[in-house]
Formats: structure tokens, C-alpha cells, sequence
């Protein structure tokens, strides 16, 4: 029986030489051919792009040859690009949608495969269900053009696709006042696409750009994963204390998401970034729109929208999620706890670029560092929020392990008392303090992940600890 390409919260991932391999990329690609075409897309361009992962651009060379052989026309990347930019030059070619050869965050053994549409943004999820139908069972179903060949004849064609999007930045942001802060901004791509891209957006002016972790390396050494949480970002923590740095700028192997460090060698975990970037656009800038957050992330937000009078959104994890519900709202921001981000008038989709842009200019427009933005945003809110998460691995049936966490029915966490019990994503316990418990397990990896969200400091370990417990993981 072939191998069930399934797509999770964010794209299909898997092992490199054990599922995710030459022929099951070419069938997904066919999967994603048939629906484009079945959606009235033929002879359209669709965008390819890929990371620094092993062999990423020969997987990208495979889906090209796929989509030309299926009669549509192909940019391909020059060179390994990050995701928010592949999204981009979506609108900016004016294609289809796009194929892009990413694991994001996940180990080194993994790559990935995720698809766009005509926005840039994630596909819904019925869209993705329709792909996965479409995916052939064996290879005598899969249409190929030899790459050289629809080089050749100009239905591939390589591009470089830096210049148009940072035009494009320059026109969300001003990024002159940035460059003549004297600013020293430290800059941790975590070897992936985002190497390069701050310090050649922010050259020319008195701001200092120091980056590490800037070269390919699919290893990722000095770290278990490129995703921008400790202990992954410790050493580019320090690196940012050895050189003084104002300010730490994290992004993931993919550029989408983004860290942030403090000018004390600390992290700032994603929900407090969140609340920072929603608090500089609707306080500093001056801008109204809707907010569209996941459920596992900060209730600081909803605080916001009440305080600033624009409607809130919830949704389950994942940007296919998200996005969707940004387009049908014209959100003014959208994002989840990883530390992806995404705004208006750009695509709707995670920027880790952008939104660390963002970052520096809340800093430069206050004259205030990391630390004193917090306690900027702490005042609006009425005072601190505290987030941790656990992950695990599980064994077992899913649904034995979901009946389980229903059967807990805990009338408090963590000392907390439970309001009530929400299931759009998983199981989220709202507790009478504003915060939150959220079990779900993971779109991409065999992981159940427990979260958790409160103004009491105190009490965080003790809520994850109930939470372990009420998915019978202790």
C-alpha cells in the first residue's frame, strides 16, 4: 500500500529517506496539480520555493517538473527563501499559489511540503482535504516535464525574488528613522533562510546589525531544532549579551516566525510579542482592524480589542485557520504561539521579517528598549501574564487519550477554578483569572502539547502539572 501523504496544521512532514522522499513529494505535487487545475488554474504560474534543509532544491526541482508536466508554468526560487517572501511573490507574480519545500522548526532528519493559494496564504482546511484526495497511490499517475527541458521552453524560470519584496517593505514601514537609530541589533536566522535579510534591509545608516547561526548547515548545531524557543536560542541569547545588542531577532528555519530576546540576554516568550506587536499597531500607529488570534494564544489580546473597539477572533492552531479568517476580515493582525505573525496590507501569512522590522520600529518611535515596551504594554493590560508549555510524546489511541482528558472534568487547575471547557481545538480550560489550560495534540509530530496562560506567575507549573495529569501523562 503507498504511503498516505497527510497534511497536519502547517503542510505534510516527514523523515528524509523514509517517507519523505523523491517519488512521495513528486505524488503530492500531483495531488496539489489536480486541484489547481480542477479549480480552473491551467497554463497559470505557480511559485516553488525551498529552505536550507538537506536536499531542499532537489525537491523543489522535483515538484517544478510536476507542475510543468501538468501543463502550468513555474517560478522557482534562485536561492533557499523565506516562506513570507515565496508568499509574497505569489501576489507579486500574480500566480496560482505555490509549492514550498520546508520543515519549518521541526529536527534535522525532517523536511516538509507545504501549499499556497492565490493569496499567499494557507489553504482551508476543506481545500487541503481535496489535495489529499487527489494525491495518486503510485507514480504511473504522476505527469513529469524534465526540468531542462520546461526551462528550456519557458515554463520554468528562475527569479530572484528579494528586490520586489523588500520594495514592498519599505512601503509598509519606515525604515529610514530604523536605520539612523544606532541601534545594535543582534540577529539569530538559526542557520535558515532568514541569514542575511535584516542586515541588508537595514544597511546604509547607523544601526549595527551582528548576525550567528548565518550560514547553511542542516545540522543545526548549537540547537535541537530551529525553533525560536530556549533551550534552542541560548547561545544566540548570549551572543546578543556579548555584544550589547538592544534587542535579539530570532527567526526559524523557514523565516516565518519570530523571537525575541531582551536587552538582558532574555527571552520574550511569543504571547507577550503577540501582545506587543498588536499594542504598537493599534497604540503607536494608530491603526483599527480586527484581531485573529488561536486559541493558544494570549487573552491579553482580547483586553486589547476591548480597549481599542475591534472585534477579536478565535480560531483553532495552524494558519490555515488563521489566514482565511484575516482575508474574510481584513484582520490588522493575525497569529498563533509559535511566534508567527501576519498583517495587513502585507499577505496573510507568518513574517518573521516584517514583524521583527515591526519590532524595531515600536523601539524607535518610543526610544524605549525591549524591557520598558513589556512594562508599556503591562500598564494597558492591567498588569502581567504568565505562559509556559510542555510537550510529550504519547502512546497509545488518540481517542483513548481524548476520552480520558474528557473524563477529567476538573473543577479546578492549578488552585484556578474552571469556567468552562472549550473544543474548537483540542481541550482549552478556561480559568477564573482570565487564563487558560490548553491540551491538543500536535498537527505535525506525535506530540501532545500542554499549555498554559495566567496573571499568576506562581501558579504556572502547578497548572501544566494538572494538565499533564488530566491527559493521563502522570
Amino acid at each position: 500500500m503507498a504511503f498516505k501523504i497527510k497534511f497536519g496544521t502547517d503542510g505534510w512532514r516527514g523523515m528524509i529517506a523514509e517517507d519523505y522522499t523523491f517519488d512521495n513529494v513528486r505524488r503530492a505535487t500531483q495531488g496539489f496539480a489536480s486541484f489547481l487545475l480542477a479549480h480552473g488554474k491551467q497554463d497559470q504560474w505557480v511559485v516553488v520555493g525551498f529552505d536550507k534543509r538537506f536536499a531542499s532544491e532537489n525537491f523543489a526541482v522535483a515538484a517544478a517538473e510536476v507542475l510543468a508536466g501538468n501543463g502550468l508554468r513555474v517560478y522557482i526560487t534562485n536561492d533557499a527563501t523565506p516562506t513570507p517572501v515565496i508568499a509574497f511573490s505569489v501576489v507579486n507574480k500574480q500566480a496560482a499559489g505555490a509549492v514550498n519545500i520546508t520543515a519549518s522548526h521541526n529536527p534535522p532528519s525532517d523536511n516538509g511540503y507545504k501549499v499556497r493559494n492565490e493569496t499567499g496564504g494557507a489553504i482551508d482546511p476543506e481545500g487541503l482535504l481535496e489535495i489529499e484526495a487527489g494525491i495518486p497511490d503510485g507514480m504511473e499517475a504522476v505527469k513529469r516535464t524534465p526540468f531542462s527541458s520546461a526551462e528550456k521552453d519557458g515554463r520554468i524560470l528562475r527569479f530572484d525574488p528579494a528586490p520586489a519584496y523588500i520594495k514592498h517593505i519599505n512601503q509598509l514601514i519606515d525604515l529610514q528613522p530604523v536605520k539612523d537609530a544606532g541601534l545594535t541589533v543582534m540577529v539569530d536566522p538559526m542557520w535558515g533562510n532568514g541569514a542575511g535579510w535584516f542586515p541588508r534591509i537595514l544597511a546604509g545608516g547607523k544601526t549595527s546589525v551582528f548576525e550567528i547561526h548565518n550560514t547553511r548547515n542542516p545540522s543545526f548545531p548549537e540547537m535541537k531544532r530551529p525553533e525560536p524557543i530556549q533551550p534552542n536560542i541560548d547561545v544566540g541569547l548570549q551572543a546578543a549579551l556579548n555584544h550589547k545588542a538592544d534587542i535579539l531577532l530570532i527567526t526559524d528555519g523557514d523565516a516565518d516566525r519570530l523571537g525575541v530576546g531582551d536587552e538582558n540576554g532574555h527571552f520574550i516568550n511569543q504571547l507577550r510579542v503577540f501582545g506587543l506587536l498588536a499594542y504598537y499597531l493599534l497604540e503607536l500607529r494608530g491603526e483599527r482592524g480586527d484581531i485573529v488570534k488561536t486559541l493558544s494564544t494570549t487573552g491579553m489580546l482580547n483586553i486589547l480589542g476591548e480597549i481599542y473597539g475591534v472585534k477579536v477572533h478565535e480560531t483553532g492552531v495552524g494558519f490555515k485557520y488563521v489566514a482565511p479568517k484575516m482575508t474574510e476580515t481584513n484582520a490588522l493582525i493575525g497569529g498563533e504561539e509559535s511566534g508567527g505573525f501576519a498583517f495587513r496590507g502585507n499577505v496573510p501569512e507568518r513574517d518573521g521579517i516584517l514583524a521583527g522590522l515591526y519590532m524595531l520600529d515600536f523601539m524607535v518611535r518610543t526610544g524605549k528598549k525591549p524591557t520598558e515596551l513589556l512594562k508599556l504594554l503591562f500598564a494597558k493590560v492591567g498588569g502581567e501574564f504568565f505562559y509556559d508549555r510542555i510537550d510529550s510524546a504519547f502512546s497509545g489511541d488518540r481517542s483513548d487519550r481524548e476520552k480520558t482528558i474528557l473524563a477529567a472534568n476538573p473543577i479546578t487547575i492549578g488552585g484556578l477554578k474552571v469556567l468552562k471547557l472549550v473544543t474548537i481545538d483540542g481541550f482549552q480550560f478556561r480559568l477564573e483569572d482570565g487564563g487558560w489550560l490548553l491540551i491538543r495534540f500536535s498537527g505535525t509530530e506525535p506530540i501532545l502539547r500542554v499549555y498554559c496562560e495566567t496573571r499568576h506567575g506562581d501558579k504556572v507549573q502547578a497548572i501544566l502539572q494538572d494538565g499533564l495529569r488530566i491527559a493521563g501523562l502522570k
